[in-house]
């Protein structure tokens, strides 16, 4: 049975297109700026799809489109090696997650010093709307941070004045009906909170058959799932002499929750005991900041009032969550949390299984680094970021809410 193809933009290092293809999806070309995030999206599907590395990857969105002769040329490409024949409207799906610098919440006061106008990549929604119009996908699907619903263009606008231009210029595309919704992860058996906007357009030919959903008129599914709690995340990883330790390379136990074989295994093999395990290298602490981590993991989370700062203090990561469910997000700050077990804050690999990606998944680049560095700065005209691992994975769209969105929309496509 042939696999249904979907276009990543801004695809960030593929948490997206991950969940996608585990839904039944086939990656055929890919856009990112950033060369880690490329790379780490490139890294993880060199051998089951080399032509994504070969000639179906770009950097600048701007190019697809400034180029007149780019979308015909890759048509014409994606004919002769996928067989897809984008101009008789076979392609699937396309998806894009524009970056979010000027909308998120992180780094607020850095983006609202200057007007979002300034902001050059908050205009990436308009390239994405140019592209599909021009290569007609089934489904479109466009995710966002929740402030994207409140953002203003300056600092007196009228809240909200971003997400209208948003969806104007989406509900502008003659072809589709679009729907959109606001969602929780965690309502998806994701272990976080993380809410995104999720607006999708059907082409106007693709009728929804036996579609229960009530989500956006039924172009997204309806939550579904339990999160796991820290616990069966993190378990299996925790090494009582890691203080002795930069790194482990090998795995200390085999997984002791289903969600940790899900995410050890691979090929339906089970990573065991003694394998290989990557990303799990131990961020050094103080003696002072290491009092306070175990502080908090003695007293409930709570910071003594001579160890409170000014700035963002560090939440603890409770061994299982209340009754409510997961209340963290996986930011791009690895300091953001602390271990529950360990006064430490999360290694790389522990981060990426916050967002669901398998212990297999390889992550290119730096580990991290600093503010500006990683979140540029606008008040200095300085709009380039790095993108260090805890970052990437930190932007990515969580696997299991990717995944769920993509068995929908194969139920839509049948």
């Amino acid at each position: 049975m042939k696999k249904l193809t979907v276009v990543d933009l801004f695809a960030g290092c593929g948490g997206l297109s991950l969940g996608l293809e585990q839904a039944g999806f086939q990656s055929v070309y890919v856009n990112e700026l950033n060369n880690d995030a490329m790379e780490s999206y490139l890294i993880n599907r060199d051998l089951e799809n080399p032509y994504l590395r070969e000639r179906f990857h770009s950097n600048d969105v701007k190019s697809m489109i400034l180029d007149k002769k780019y979308i015909p040329n890759l048509s014409k490409d994606l004919k002769n090696t996928y067989n897809l024949d984008v101009k008789s409207g076979e392609l699937d799906l396309i998806v894009g997650g524009p970056p979010c610098q000027g909308y998120s919440g992180i780094g607020h006061r850095r983006s609202y010093s200057v007007n979002k106008e300034q902001i050059p990549s908050n205009f990436l929604y308009q390239d994405m709307a140019y592209l599909i119009s021009k290569l007609q996908p089934k489904i479109f699907l466009f995710e966002n941070v929740r402030g994207l619903l409140s953002g203003r263009w300056k600092s007196g606008g009228e809240k909200g004045e971003i997400w209208s231009d948003v969806l104007e210029t989406f509900n502008s595309l003659k072809d589709y009906q679009s729907s959109w919704k606001l969602v929780k992860a965690k309502d998806y058996g994701v272990p976080q909170n993380r809410p995104r906007v999720l607006l999708v357009g059907v082409r106007n030919d693709i009728r929804l058959k036996n579609i229960k959903s009530k989500t956006a008129d039924g172009f997204l599914p309806d939550p579904s799932g339990t999160p796991p709690d820290p616990v069966d995340i993190f378990s299996d990883l925790i090494d009582p002499n890691y203080k002795k330790k930069y790194f482990n390379e090998k795995y200390l136990k085999d997984p002791r929750s289903d969600y940790q074989k899900s995410l050890r295994t691979k090929n339906r093999v089970l990573l065991k005991k003694g394998s290989e395990l990557t990303e799990q290298e131990y961020s050094s602490h103080s003696e002072k900041i290491e009092k306070k981590f175990q502080f908090m993991i003695d007293n409930n989370g709570n910071i003594p009032e001579e160890m409170r700062t000014k700035k963002f203090s560090q939440r603890l990561i409770p061994k299982r969550w209340d009754e409510s469910g997961p209340n963290i997000t996986a930011t791009s700050l690895p300091d953001d949390y602390v271990h529950y077990a360990q006064p430490r804050i999360l290694t790389v690999r522990e981060w990426a299984r916050l967002q669901m990606f398998p212990d297999w998944y390889k992550f290119a680049g730096k580990r991290t680094t600093g503010g500006s560095r990683r979140a540029g700065n606008p008040r200095d005209n300085n709009f380039d970021r790095e993108l260090p691992k805890y970052t990437q994975i930190g932007n990515a769209v969580p696997v299991g809410l990717a995944k769920k969105i993509g068995s929908h929309f194969v139920n839509i496509l049948k």
